[in-house]
């Protein structure tokens, strides 16, 4: 049986940069039984499925100009051999 005391040992063994992963996949155990996290909304859950609602909105609204300051440029394609004919 895993206890908190065997769950706390192994945390130490943890590397550093997998820490923020650790601390939210704990966090999601917090919730209340029977609720999931969905687009910043908690949800209740269906059945055996999950209510899965994209809020597609929110997700534009807040991403939107994102990449303002280091817009995606296009670099040089480069020279390619030409093969022959297939």
């Amino acid at each position: 049986m895993v206890t908190r005391d065997i769950i706390k040992k192994e945390i130490d063994k943890v590397q550093e940069d997998n820490l923020t992963a650790l601390y939210n996949i704990i966090k999601v155990f917090e919730l209340p039984k029977g609720l999931i996290i969905n687009s910043s909304e908690i949800k209740p859950e269906i059945g055996n499925s999950t209510l899965i609602e994209p809020d597609w909105g929110t997700f534009i609204n807040e991403t939107y100009g994102s990449l303002k300051d280091d817009p995606i440029k296009r670099g040089p394609q480069g020279e390619y051999e030409i093969r022959e004919a297939i």
